[in-house]
């Protein structure tokens, strides 16, 4: 397991991280989400050993990764969001070159490095000049390069940023089929609809912080009940409204004519007592549902510091704090 307890990292002034805590459970594809400055490049980079804490412990496997990094350099593969290719270098030479920083020479060094080009589908290509490869080519090669020493952890900072569509798909295919393998991967990305179909959990971090953690599957099950709620009515919005703002679940309003959207906190069974109000204030309801929603919406709403209850009209411009 990958234990992360209480990092601390200040740039001067700037505190990217603020007493960050994480787990991360072996055979992981774990998912960082967070909008810029939340302290994901910083939180990978200290894990990988490019960048000292101001305080906190890492530990992997029981290994404590700070008083131990040249015992932890073989535990952590790490692949930046940049290339930094060797421009004269062929794919080969290029492996070659990194395979020699962990004791590979001569015959094995080649070995190795032919290994892992075809595992990333990129066998054919050994010859070519790295400058020469796609973006996408020049990602797998990124990848290839963390894995030389067989690590278990695999630390990856927006590896699908400045893709297209069909490199994004391959990249990602990969990291699946090395998760299979028995990886564990941590990975940052801005694409949040790749981290639902992609990862097995998520955390949301947030002012150097981590927010909200867990299963995907468990975060998508929230999802349902963190969208709005939708309802419209034939006549009476004057006594919706006043139901809508007595009930406790309800943290804001928007009303357009005879529709209301709801931000509604409650499950289904506070759902349930809502609509049977309106049916006993004998308002005719034809229209109750949840809004479908995304990983996208439930990201904001973890991520919104606004937090105020408030019911707006869009129809009298009326706001109730």
């Amino acid at each position: 397991m990958l234990e992360i307890r209480d990092l601390v990292k200040s740039y001067g002034s700037v505190r990217a991280l603020k007493g960050l805590s994480l787990q991360v459970e072996d055979g992981s594809l774990f998912g960082l989400m967070g909008q810029n400055g939340a302290g994901k490049t910083t939180l990978l980079r200290i894990a990988a050993g490019l960048l000292a804490p101001d305080r906190g412990q890492i530990s992997a496997d029981g290994l404590d990764l700070l008083q131990e990094p040249a015992e932890a350099r073989f535990l952590i593969g790490f692949v930046p969001d940049t290339f930094g290719a060797y421009e004269n270098l062929t794919v080969l030479q290029y492996l070659e070159f990194f395979a020699s920083a962990y004791r590979y020479r001569g015959r094995n060094a080649r070995v190795r490095c032919e290994e892992l080009l075809d595992r990333v589908g990129m066998a054919d290509l050994s010859g070519r000049e790295t400058a020469a490869l796609s973006r996408g080519m020049q990602q797998r090669l990124s990848i290839a390069r963390a894995l030389i020493h067989d690590p278990k952890y695999l630390l990856l900072d927006e590896p699908t940023s400045g893709l297209d569509p069909g490199s994004r798909f391959s990249v990602r295919e990969l990291l699946g089929e090395l998760c299979e393998s028995g990886k564990t991967i941590v990975l940052s990305s801005h694409v949040l609809s790749e981290l639902s179909e992609l990862c097995t959990d998520i955390g949301i971090l947030e002012d150097g912080r981590v927010k909200v953690t867990g299963e995907v599957s468990e975060i998508l099950a929230k999802i349902e009940h963190s969208n709005p709620l939708k309802i419209s009515v034939v006549s009476g919005e004057e006594t919706a409204m006043g139901i809508f703002r007595r009930n406790p679940y309800v943290r804001s309003v928007m009303r357009s004519g005879k529709t209301f959207s709801l931000e509604f906190e409650g499950g289904g069974e506070e759902e349930a007592a809502l609509l049977r109000d309106l049916i006993e204030a004998e308002i005719p309801v034809n229209g109750f549902m949840r809004e479908p929603g995304s990983l996208e919406s439930f990201f904001l709403k973890m991520t919104s510091d606004n937090r105020e209850r408030v019911i707006l009209d869009n129809d009298d411009e009326e706001s109730d704090l």
